[in-house]
């Protein structure tokens, strides 16, 4: 295998397979190499294995640009998306493309020789390669893989029954006739409910607050309409603009029309639910729409399963666990066989990656978000992060073209070097502009937004698509050169600009 490439793309998910294709099909003559930590494609999608898992977003706008989603469900479940992400990656040949158990430990920028030297550890072997590279594309997401999130919880250990986490599934879980609760209210939480509640005796949905939840039908109906009558290319295009649409609009309106908005959502929880459900506590959060993301039920499922009985909501704060199960903060006591701790990521930017410029260490905070896909001060380094508001890949496509429109334009200018100025006196934001816990414990450790573009990572597609897929590449921020100095404060400075 190549030990030198032009591209290194860091993850085999939905967005480095997104990554490869876009330089498969615009920049055929480019080397690049896929660098996968797990020994699998999917990212995501291959390590999640919980009951139910899903999209929580819709396929349409999930899916990529490129590639129409054809399954006739438009909410769908993870070994589906997985399936498509494997698919794709086939058609434009570059699984081949992927090294597996290749886990990017640090990666050392050189301005002499205007290449990164990458540290991989093999995870099958134990042994550490080096790798360069021109350009270093990290497409890994923003949570760790190997631990997800659990509270220290009083009593844990007393607990006599089963406790998972969903980031970590056992294969082998029975929870066939059994006792469940679940603790959590997000995205994960209300596909697991419904989804063990078919088979446990009786599922228990514990949260702290609630969070917003709608439910969307599983298949699109405008989709399945035209699909009758037009070419599957088509119906993609259009269905997918069409929701596309609906995501601005639905957040622009909760942004300028809170309380309308929370009417809407209580209305539509309150015609799935049993006469007389209390959907004031357990179904209508503190904070306003899209503070937190909102989450997506298919037909209804979870209200459904509220209503038949076969699930419980109960909104409370744990006082300890005990060994049959958890003592409330009210004196209320649950019992459970299982417990589901769904209760969030551990974020972690980069994979983790210990970046290096010319001697100095990169400290992520201290950087600045470049249109939301290069960092200040880091050289021929960009990255994807997907939406809050909105499917994850419609900004990593976005991201991904632009990416090739970037190299393009550095072999027509014959640049080997480019970096992004950062200007003097700009006031920082946060990088996400989630409210959600997990977003709050770890933002510190993240790159910081600018207050205006082009170094606020707007949450807006269709402004994106004017600014990244029809502006200029070189719009006086960023640096192109064959060279430039080893000073690393040069590169921070915009007064350094040639």
């Amino acid at each position: 295998m190549d030990t030198d490439v032009d591209v290194l793309i860091v993850g085999a998910g939905l967005s480095g397979v997104g990554a490869a294709c876009h330089l498969r099909k615009s920049l055929p003559h480019k080397t690049f190499a896929i660098l996968e930590a797990r020994d699998a494609i999917g990212g995501t999608w291959d390590l999640f294995r919980y009951p139910g898992v899903r999209s929580d977003s819709d396929m349409f706008t999930l899916g990529y640009r490129f590639k129409p989603w054809q399954d006739g469900k438009s909410i769908a479940e993870g070994p589906a998306i997985l399936s498509y992400v494997r698919e794709t990656a086939r058609e434009y040949g570059v699984d081949s493309a992927i090294r597996f158990n290749h886990k990017v430990i640090a990666a050392e920028w050189s301005g002499e020789k205007a290449r990164w030297t990458v540290r991989v550890e093999r995870t099958d072997t134990g042994e550490t390669v080096e790798l360069t590279c021109s350009f270093l594309f990290s497409c890994g997401g923003y949570y760790r893989y190997d631990q997800g999130y659990t509270p220290e919880f009083a009593g844990i250990d007393d607990f006599t029954g089963q406790i998972v986490h969903p980031q970590h599934w056992p294969e082998d879980l029975d929870y066939t006739g059994k006792r469940v609760v679940i603790i959590g209210s997000g995205a994960t939480a209300v596909t697991l409910v419904p989804a063990m509640a078919t088979d446990a005796e009786h599922v228990t949905m514990l949260q702290r607050s609630p969070s917003y939840i709608t439910a969307l039908p599983g298949r699109d109906p405008i989709a399945a309409a035209l699909g009758k009558v037009l070419p599957d290319k088509a119906v993609y295009a259009i269905t997918r603009w069409k929701n596309v649409l609906a995501q601005v609009g639905l957040y622009q309106l909760s942004r300028r029309r809170p309380g309308l908005v929370k009417a809407l959502l209580r209305k539509g929880a309150e015609r799935l639910l049993p006469r007389g459900y209390d959907i004031d506590r357990h179904f209508t959060p503190s904070y306003d729409p899209w503070d937190q993301r909102l989450c997506l039920v298919p037909d209804g499922d979870l209200f459904k399963a509220i209503r038949h009985g076969d699930v419980s909501v109960v909104t409370d704060t744990i006082d300890t666990f005990t060994p049959s199960g958890i003592r409330l903060a009210s004196g209320r006591e649950l019992d459970a066989d299982v417990i589901v701790t769904a209760t969030g990521l551990n974020l972690l930017a980069f994979g983790g990656i210990d970046l290096t410029v010319d001697g100095r260490a990169v400290k992520l905070p201290e950087t600045l978000a470049y249109k939301g896909m290069m960092l200040s001060g880091v050289p021929n380094f960009g990255y994807v992060v997907g939406y809050t508001n909105a499917s994850w890949t419609l900004r990593a496509d976005l991201v991904c073209e632009y990416f090739c429109q970037l190299l393009a334009h550095m072999d027509a200018a014959g640049a080997e070097v480019c970096v992004a100025d950062r200007e003097p006196g700009m006031a920082e934001l946060p990088l996400l502009d989630l409210a959600s816990g997990y977003v709050r414990r770890s933002m510190d450790e993240f790159p910081k937004q600018g207050e205006r573009v082009p170094w606020r990572v707007r949450q807006n597609y269709l402004r994106d698509v004017f600014a990244m897929r029809r502006g200029p590449v070189d719009d006086g921020t960023v640096r192109f050169r064959r060279a430039y100095s080893s000073d690393f404060s040069s590169i921070n400075s915009a007064s350094s600009r040639s």
